[in-house]
């Protein structure tokens, strides 16, 4: 990175440019975005320019942080379109080749976080468990899962997701255990309970129990086998996945009888069978999850009538693999920088000129480098330490 590896190739080139006129301006860089949003990735930011800073190609040796002065906001606060987020100013071959990985960073941290913030509020309170892992390449699932604390998230599903800020992943069973039992649910569910009872594992029992498209049986069947093995309240929860292309067989008469109804997957009508149904076979302590397809507008309108969910989970969605607007979701996030200031004075882009922010907090390194002898177990300090190392 500190050699420009990962940068747009114009940026090394300009950097060499400059410096092969015998120039090296100190120059005002001023990044924003074009929507509004949370704020992420400052952090990383930060730390690619404490440690991926250029050579100095006239004493050989490499700029440090300190030749910079940062003013910026930080993660998790909201920004408005256009706002500047960050000022930097300092040599500009000190950090002209980390240009295209700081905007990179910004602009994926920040959809996610803006996104989930979106489904937090949605979800009014609910626990939302963030499930993106599966659906992007492995390499981006520490700050992935980062960038979903910023927006507010409860719980990741991997290790990976939660490393920053030390949380485990959470989950229990996928159809895949099922399929291994033959399909049979049941047994899927008690031989994993016996598998975190002996081993003393402290996780909420929770069946998937839409392997079948027969849910309202199948979760009937695992309450009272659950029940009956290791007492009332064992079962903590069920979760429903169900299929888009399906209908549950518990609603097929609906669909028959009323086809303008949409009752495929996950629908209200399903989730409120299901709640009928426990409650009826005493059973009203079984919380429900539902995960599949669901975004922001998805949230509200079971959350708007009172739909008895008791958790949601979340994945593409909010990585940006939605509809936009039409699911309530970001995309996508770009970020822009421009220098705005060359040697103390104005020059910019017509239309990109130099704007302050009220907001803004400096950089102090000092308690930067007390932040670092403080996080050698390679964790994130988060958004309140993060402060801590900013007058």
């Amino acid at each position: 990175m500190a050699d420009g590896y990962y940068t747009d190739r114009y940026f090394v080139l300009t950097a060499r440019t400059i410096a092969h006129s015998g120039l090296n301006p100190v120059v005002t860089m001023q990044l924003f975005a074009k929507r509004a949003g949370i704020l992420a990735g400052v952090y990383e930011s930060i730390r690619m320019l404490q440690t991926q800073l250029a050579m100095n190609h006239r004493t050989g040796a490499r700029y440090a942080i300190d030749d910079l002065v940062i003013d910026t906001l930080v993660d998790g606060d909201p920004v408005e379109p256009w706002e500047p987020v960050m000022h930097i100013t300092g040599p500009y071959l000190a950090f002209a080749h980390l240009e295209t990985d700081y905007l990179g960073v910004l602009a994926r941290r920040t959809l996610i976080a803006t996104n989930v913030r979106r489904v937090i509020d949605a979800a009014h309170g609910k626990p939302v468990i963030f499930m993106g892992a599966r659906h992007d390449d492995w390499r981006v699932q520490t700050a992935d899962g980062f960038a979903a604390k910023i927006g507010g998230i409860a719980s990741v599903s991997t290790d990976a997701n939660g490393a920053w800020w030390g949380a485990g992943g959470v989950g229990t069973m996928p159809h895949s255990m099922i399929a291994a039992f033959g399909g049979d649910v049941v047994r899927a569910t008690i031989a994993f309970t016996h598998y975190c009872r002996d081993n003393q594992l402290n996780v909420n029992i929770v069946s998937l129990t839409d392997y079948h498209n027969d849910v309202i049986a199948d979760s009937l069947a695992v309450a009272r086998a659950m029940r009956d093995t290791f007492g009332d309240g064992a079962l903590w929860g069920v979760r429903i996945d169900t299929s888009e292309r399906l209908i549950d067989r518990s609603m097929a008469a609906n669909a028959a009888r009323y086809p303008d109804r949409q009752l495929n997957g996950v629908a209200p009508e399903l989730v409120v069978a299901l709640r009928d149904a426990l409650d009826r076979n005493g059973f009203a302590y079984v919380r429900i999850g539902v995960s599949g397809g669901f975004h922001v507008r998805k949230i509200e309108r079971f959350e708007a009538t009172r739909i008895p969910v008791d958790f949601y989970g979340v994945g593409s969605s909010v990585l940006g693999h939605n509809n936009g607007d039409a699911d309530g979701l970001e995309n996508n996030f770009d970020f822009t920088a421009d220098v705005v200031r060359v040697d103390g004075i104005a020059e910019t882009k017509t239309g990109r000129e130099e704007r302050g922010n009220a907001r803004f907090v400096r950089l102090e390194y000092r308690l930067l480098k007390r932040l670092d002898s403080q996080s050698n177990d390679g964790k994130c300090p988060g958004n309140q330490s993060f402060r801590s190392f900013q007058i």
